[in-house]
């Protein structure tokens, strides 16, 4: 075999191969999408729940405290929606509750006790700030979704929950009624800072109200 055969052999092997590299490479591409894509479904789907839990703790009223005093009453608002004070003009939702006689976790999974309250009510809250810690000139992969709850100073601390959140919304479904209980629409949109942008919705009624 000369070398005119080589480079002819090579050149047909080439044109056959091609076509399965490509095919290889896309595959591998829509893989790699995929599981991006499944991830931010799994973080989008914890925060749902965890701030569906929330809206449906809004409100809760420890029977001991109720018996304790007939005249009990709270000024602070149950549920408190800031509109556009986020990142990229995102919500930021407040809920307010008393704790129960068991054991209560804020929204990322630590023990709430009496001395992180005020006022006897416990706080968590939901908003969406930049990214910390990113050098100036990086590409923002969106926000990060920030906990909020109290210390035990009562002084409201963030911790952030995950990041490639781009926005989140909270809008009551029914703001004109004044009593019983109310429903909220809460969107969240993910991104991935590449491709990816997907948007969730949900939506959750509270169960504690008067």
């Amino acid at each position: 075999m000369n070398l005119l055969e080589c480079l002819v052999g090579i050149a047909l092997c080439a044109l056959l191969l091609n076509p399965l590299l490509k095919t290889s490479a896309d595959f591998l591409i829509k893989q790699i999408e995929y599981e991006k894509t499944q991830t931010l479904i799994s973080e989008a789907e914890r925060a749902l729940e965890l701030i569906g839990r929330a809206i449906r703790m809004a409100g809760y009223q420890n029977v001991k405290s109720i018996q304790q005093d007939i005249n009990h009453k709270n000024t602070n608002s149950p549920i408190e929606i800031r509109k556009r004070s986020g990142y990229q003009g995102s919500d930021t939702l407040v809920v307010r509750y008393e704790l129960s006689d068991g054991v209560d976790f804020d929204c990322i999974g630590n023990v709430l006790t009496s001395d992180r309250t005020k006022h006897n009510l416990a706080l968590q809250g939901f908003q969406v700030d930049r990214q910390a810690g990113l050098s100036k000139g990086v590409k923002v992969n969106g926000g990060s979704l920030m906990c909020q709850s109290l210390d035990r100073q009562g002084r409201i601390q963030n911790t952030t929950l995950m990041n490639g959140v781009n926005s989140l919304r909270v809008d009551e479904l029914n703001p004109l009624t004044d009593k019983g209980q109310r429903a909220f629409r809460v969107q969240l949109e993910m991104i991935d800072g590449i491709s990816i942008q997907k948007e969730f919705e949900r939506t959750f009624t509270t169960r504690n109200l008067p």
